[in-house]
């Protein structure tokens, strides 16, 4: 790959498996040899947990980045997993919208920070469950959303806030912005109404829905607490073997990898 590409991963209601989705994209992508940065840009700092930085790790943060002079190298650092970096996040992002609203060009901060990165590498931005100025700056610096959407019932009414922000966000400033896709998450075949989600939601966005879908599974539950992702926490889960395919398909779609791949 040789352009860099920026996905922000966002939906405004949580719970819904962002951050896991996150964190386990950018696990497989790295692990198929493809350079990426995962920037945490929850102020929970969710993510910056589950791939093992700790709050006293987290010298420089996504806050530097977006408020301070630091560049994307400055504030990003290396995980336990070859080919994947993070910046992280603390709880002083928590105050960022209050802050940033001051600045100059406040929606495209964090767009310059990307802009004079190095390219060749797929940055992720893990944005926070809320349609704030957060979520719009990574809109603004990205190429595509990726759209984790649990499969629950109102799950369909809430993606239509998140299609509408993107529509403004293209009329405001990033014209080329895109829906890379929807992936179902949290889905139980036991469960008519999983089944019934998938059916509404492939009925009503067609192709845009990733063909594999993320099943509900304890592993993937358990992995944030060990610091990893389920990849490497169970490899061989029904959770771990999902995402890795999903990560295929992502891939594919992004065009870092070839169709027939």
């Amino acid at each position: 790959m040789s352009e860099q590409s920026v996905i922000a991963i966002a939906n405004q209601k949580g719970g819904v498996g962002k951050t896991t989705t996150a964190i386990n994209l950018g696990a497989a992508l790295a692990i198929s040899g493809h350079p990426t940065i995962l920037v945490d840009l929850d102020p929970q700092g969710n993510a910056s947990t589950g791939l093992g930085i700790g709050s006293e790790r987290r010298e420089r943060t996504v806050y530097d980045l977006l408020a301070g002079p630091e560049s994307l190298e400055d504030c990003s650092q290396s995980t336990h997993i070859a080919n994947l970096s993070i910046v992280p996040a603390t709880p002083d992002l928590a105050s960022a919208d209050v802050e940033l609203s001051q600045m100059q060009d406040r929606t495209r901060l964090l767009r310059k920070k990307l802009d004079a990165a190095t390219n060749g590498t797929t940055i992720l931005i893990d944005c926070p469950p809320a349609l704030g100025l957060l979520t719009i700056n990574a809109m603004m610096a990205s190429d595509a959303v990726l759209v984790p959407l649990q499969a629950e019932f109102y799950a369909l009414e809430g993606l239509s806030q998140l299609l509408t922000t993107v529509k403004h966000v293209r009329q405001s400033g990033n014209p080329n912005l895109r829906v890379n896709g929807v992936l179902l998450t949290m889905s139980d075949y036991r469960n008519n109404l999983s089944q019934q989600v998938e059916a509404d939601a492939r009925a009503t966005l067609g192709d845009l829905v990733f063909p594999t879908v993320i099943p509900r599974n304890v592993r993937v539950s358990e992995a944030p607490s060990h610091a990893q992702p389920v990849l490497l926490y169970d490899p061989s889960s029904k959770g771990s073997a999902a995402y890795l395919q999903f990560a295929k398909e992502f891939a594919q779609r992004l065009k870092l990898v070839p169709e027939e791949a």
